[in-house]
């Protein structure tokens, strides 16, 4: 971008590529860009139909600010030169731009003893939330609206989610400091170690529960190429295009320039993802709708919901209790909520299904009334188990990666329909009960817990893979089945093929498996519509109210009704 070649090259690469705005960081990793430089490449875009956008990746480096005593290349944001540098920084970079995001590294785990002295009595988790959401204002607001009174401050989070509140990512406060809320659908490689193994479904759920957060000021997401072959990155395009973001940004600029085997898919599939923008910007996803608080801690239960998401099960991250919902999904975070009992007895009241953990059992407030109803006795205690196996169809099957169990639950009036087997003992692992009108479930899984990041050396992702989505079939679907119920769908298939319902009339199919696979979807209705296949255009035969479909894998269908 120094001289007019390079300009003219980034030109043609956005051009090819569909790209109609470029974001310039302005500083990353002790380089600061100059102001001249600045203005040139903004200048230049400008003038051949490019917008463009600041930014700013708060990442240390040189003697540029303080870094932070912690595992990661994080700021010390309680040093007075990180703030001072920073604030210099962005009084500059608003006399160039009118728009500016600051990157997702507004957070820091540092433990020094000027942010200890800092922290007083306060969890290290409200402190940095306290921190950076003051120093959002004085480091970057104020300084930025001073210069330019009319530029628009964006804030991107990041994609983990379970995580936000430990490191300083303030939910509630931040998105009324800044303009716009932006958030990261970073998925990458799900078999994969290096950004953490990942589920797709991640960035569905990143985007929507802070959708929910940030109503009106939501706008975008972002992600990027690292550790992900072809199908990584295009599926990040088709689950933040399902979540409902307006504008999706790819990072970064560079892999346009050296090449990526998911560019050609980008081009090739670019009007498919358009239409479908547009369709569900009036039919957004539907499904389950679960409870995960603001600044909720996850137990045993981190990104739970993801794993969910790829069993098949349509879930909705919302981070009020969902009253109106027709299934409630409880896992450890809902815990943290002080009035959840009577919130969950009125939605019993109604006939709603409430799906429990037993993570949140454990931890919630009348934690022994709860559990009565789900027929448990109390307390049950969070003691993380691997089961070696499962009973299928009455015969035991060894599970590859071992099936995590958060307890070993006892049953009073519940009834197992799923066990697990450790020690050559059954565990209940699917449990349901009744109560006055509604339907309890309780799912005694086990994702990860602080013990597993540690045992790792995990910060922020997935620290391993999950024996969750390698049970059998019958079991996903008991599993799939039993909570979708009131949906008024079933759908009989393995682990990774997930279903998202655009309404009644609509519905996106994906095959996360490296293998083919045949399943079917059912509904009442199903044999009076007309389906057709809206990337082929091609009608789909149903036998009665089935619908028989084969994926490639890594692929996806849309089907839509067209009979009216």
């Amino acid at each position: 971008m120094a001289d007019e070649n390079g300009r003219r090259e980034a030109l043609s690469i956005f051009r090819c590529n569909g790209i109609t705005k470029a974001y310039i960081e302005v500083y990353r990793s002790g380089l600061t860009i100059d102001k001249e430089s600045l203005t040139e490449v903004k200048e230049f875009f400008l003038k051949n139909g490019i917008e463009v956008v600041g930014g700013i990746a708060t990442v240390p480096g040189g003697d540029f600010g303080v870094k932070q005593e912690g595992q990661l290349d994080w700021f010390n944001w309680q040093a007075q030169k990180t703030q001072d540098d920073l604030k210099g920084v962005m009084r500059m970079a608003a006399s160039v731009f009118d728009e500016f995001v600051v990157d997702d590294f507004l957070c820091t785990g540092d433990t020094s003893q000027i942010s200890k002295a800092a922290k007083g009595d306060r969890s290290w988790s409200q402190y940095r939330m306290d921190l950076l959401s003051e120093l959002s204002t004085k480091i970057f607001i104020e300084p930025a609206k001073e210069v330019n009174p009319d530029i628009s401050m964006i804030i991107k989070y990041p994609q983990w989610y379970d995580r936000f509140h430990l490191f300083g990512y303030d939910v509630e406060r931040k998105p009324g400091i800044f303009d716009k809320v932006w958030v990261g659908t970073e998925t990458r490689g799900q078999f994969t170690q290096r950004f953490g193994f990942v589920q797709p479904y991640n960035g569905f759920i990143s985007y929507r529960w802070m959708s929910d957060l940030a109503g009106s000021k939501m706008g975008g997401a972002w992600f990027d190429h690292g550790d992900c072959d072809a199908n990584d990155f295009i599926e990040q395009a088709w689950q933040t295009t399902l979540a409902g973001a307006k504008e999706i940004v790819f990072f970064n600029y560079y892999d346009f320039v050296n090449g990526h085997a998911a560019h050609h898919l980008v081009r090739t599939q670019f009007s498919q993802l358009a239409n479908l923008a547009k369709y569900v910007a009036e039919n957004p996803v539907e499904g389950i709708a679960a409870y995960k608080p603001q600044h909720s801690d996850a137990g045993g239960d981190l990104y739970l919901m993801d794993y969910i998401g790829t069993l098949g099960i349509p879930l909705i991250p919302y981070f009020q209790y969902p009253q109106d919902a027709e299934v409630v999904f409880l896992p450890t975070q809902a815990a943290k909520d002080p009035d959840i009992l009577a919130k969950i007895e009125k939605s019993l009241e109604k006939g709603v299904t409430i799906v429990f953990t037993t993570g949140f059992l454990s931890n919630a407030n009348n934690g022994k009334q709860i559990a009565e109803l789900a027929g448990i006795e109390y307390p049950l205690n969070s003691t993380p188990i691997k089961a070696d196996g499962v009973i299928n169809s009455g015969k035991y099957e060894k599970i590859k990666l071992g099936l995590d169990l958060e307890g070993i639950p006892v049953l009073t009036n519940g009834k197992s329909l799923l066990n697990a087997v450790f020690d050559s003992k059954e565990i209940p692992f699917f449990i349901k009960s009744e109560y006055k009108a509604g339907t309890i479930f309780t799912l005694n899984s086990h994702t990860f817990s602080q013990a597993d990041f540690d045992a790792v050396g995990e910060v922020l992702l997935s620290p391993k893979p999950l024996g969750l989505l390698e049970i059998p079939t019958i079991w996903a679907n008991t599993i799939r089945n039993e909570i979708v119920s009131p949906l008024n769908f079933k759908l009989n298939a393995p682990t990774r093929i997930v279903v998202q319902p655009m309404g009644d009339s609509a519905w996106m199919f994906h095959n996360y498996n490296q293998t083919n696979k045949d399943f079917s979807f059912s509904k009442p209705g199903l044999s009076k519509m007309k389906l057709i296949n809206v990337f082929t255009e091609e009608v789909l035969p149903t036998n009665g109210d089935t619908l028989k479909l084969s994926l490639q894998p890594r692929s996806r269908i849309w089907v839509k009704n067209e009979s009216n």
